[in-house]
């Protein structure tokens, strides 16, 4: 997104957690500012005398039962911005927001929920399943020719966009104006199946390729020997995943539609 408001001719402000890790965005031209995702006071700071403010929290794939973690960056988002004033929001939360069942994506929800009681516009940015995911796979089936799949089942289309049509279309919303609230829910031109991974997989690579859908009976202990100590979110989410769709009542954009528009 800071790439595509730089090409824009956009000043841009940067909030990390990390100054040094910032350095390159420095030299690209953005303003930093050190800031914890849980510290409202220095996030208020930060969103100060701008005319948008796009939020993207760190992802935390393991945790607590209560989601304490979700409520407590929630608590201090909404009252940074509401201290702050921005001209408008964009939130990127994910597809799969609306699910009622408590997974790992309800961190999204609660945050969305939170930030929904502020007057100031704000659009929820949706996006569908990461396509650079799958950059995960490519090791085991260069090396294997086996890709395993939690996205089931395999020939399911699954909701996937890729983070640069993200990035552009976050730009893009940022430097309109709208009232109120709203959501945006993005996706690619193209459902994906895990097969169609596999086939892919399979042309680029020059050799087979087949996907396995791992079993869900192993999820729990899989996940616990990878050093997940709350792993019920994560399962449950990707349980979900094979029943997510978009919200018909909101604002969707297919990139193929909207590039042929």
């Amino acid at each position: 997104m800071a790439h595509n408001l730089l090409a824009a001719g956009q000043p841009v402000r940067g909030v990390v957690r990390d100054i040094g890790k910032g350095e390159t965005w420095a030299k690209r031209g953005c303003d930093l500012v050190e800031a914890d995702i849980n510290n409202a006071a220095a996030l208020t700071s930060a969103f100060k005398g701008v005319d948008g403010v796009f939020v993207l929290v760190p992802p935390n794939f393991d945790p607590s039962p209560d989601f304490r973690e979700a409520r407590a960056t929630a608590t201090a988002l909404r009252s940074a911005l509401d201290a702050a004033r921005p001209g408008r929001v964009v939130y990127l939360s994910t597809i799969g927001a609306q699910a009622t069942q408590s997974n790992l994506l309800t961190q999204h929800s609660m945050i969305e929920h939170a930030l929904r009681e502020l007057s100031i516009p704000i659009s929820f940015l949706r996006p569908g399943w990461f396509m650079e995911n799958s950059s995960w796979d490519v090791a085991p089936a260069a090396r294997n020719g086996v890709i395993a799949s939690f996205l089931q089942p395999l020939d399911k289309p699954v909701p996937m966009v890729a983070t640069a049509d993200i990035g552009r279309v976050a730009a893009e919303i940022i430097q309109t104006k709208w009232n109120g609230r709203r959501v945006v829910e993005l996706e690619g031109a193209h459902r994906v199946t895990p097969n169609e991974i596999a086939a892919t997989f399979a042309s680029l690579l020059g050799r087979p390729v087949r996907i396995e859908a791992v079993p869900r009976e192993t999820w729990e202990s899989l996940f616990k020997s990878q050093g997940m100590k709350n792993p019920m979110p994560r399962i449950q989410m990707s349980m979900a995943s094979t029943k997510a769709g978009l919200n018909s009542r909101a604002v969707t954009r297919a990139l193929e539609r909207e590039k042929s528009s």
